[in-house]
């Protein structure tokens, strides 16, 4: 009864305004300045229905944790800026050791920040995240642009020296450039770090994947705390860089 209630009045707030706007034509002025309030205040709540409901049934879903795992993956995960929603949705003269949602962070050394940063949405048929990060740098006089990427507590549960871990990432850039991915273990006083540059091939959407193989480290499997990733940009300067995916996932090592 309730949905049968619900058509009813829409039919009968549908012939209303079909009738106002018929009206509008001969209504004396102050009646027209009446109907002209209702309507803008009937528009902004319609406005932010519909852009809830675009934001919500755009695909990919927002949560989406829609990830292509690798066979016998024992761990997989897509930082919170790539699957959900972080405010503000971007900055602007973005300073060193700016935090942007809860997991990620910006480190640079410039003495004048030129850099954006904007969360976007994804729409394409082929992408799995439901968000994507852009990055828009124009002059920039530091020696070094990096995102630092926090993982969870869980990516080091039961991490061992026979796991791979995966970086999955799809980039676009106006420009070509160089970028490297660090991965960064916490064990005991210890870091331990692997380093990957990314096999960029084009300035278009590209998905691309860099291993980190924990058996070429010197990590202590009993002193593991904590780990994270590190992107690192390199001559980023005038140029427009979007991470339209990151999502990293954990594997061990085939036995021979």
């Amino acid at each position: 009864m309730g949905r049968i209630t619900d058509t009813i009045r829409h039919q009968a707030a549908l012939r209303r305004w079909t009738r106002a706007a018929r009206r509008a034509e001969s209504v004396d002025l102050g009646t027209l300045r009446d109907m002209r309030a209702r309507a803008r205040e009937l528009r902004r709540r319609l406005n932010k229905v519909l852009y809830i409901a675009e934001e919500r049934l755009t695909l990919p879903l927002i949560g989406s944790d829609a990830i292509q795992k690798p066979l016998h993956c024992d761990w997989w995960y897509r930082p919170e800026l790539w699957r959900g929603q972080v405010q503000p949705p971007g900055l602007v003269a973005v300073d060193s050791k700016t935090e942007y949602g809860e997991e990620v962070k910006v480190f640079h050394d410039c003495r004048v920040s030129e850099l954006t940063l904007r969360q976007v949405r994804n729409t394409r048929e082929s992408d799995l995240a439901p968000f994507g990060l852009r990055m828009d740098v124009f002059r920039f006089d530091g020696s070094f642009l990096s995102l630092v990427v926090e993982l969870p507590e869980d990516s080091v549960q039961g991490l061992e020296r026979r796991h791979i871990v995966r970086m999955t990432t799809v980039v676009e850039a106006e420009k070509p450039l160089e970028i490297f991915a660090r991965l960064n273990i916490k064990n005991g006083p210890n870091v331990e770090q692997i380093v990957r540059e990314l096999p960029i091939t084009a300035t278009e959407a590209d998905e691309v994947n860099v291993e980190f193989d924990l058996a070429y480290t010197k990590m202590n499997e009993k002193r593991v705390e904590r780990m994270w990733l590190d992107l690192i940009f390199e001559g980023a300067q005038m140029n427009q860089i979007l991470l339209r995916d990151l999502a990293l996932t954990r594997r061990p090592r085939a036995e021979i």
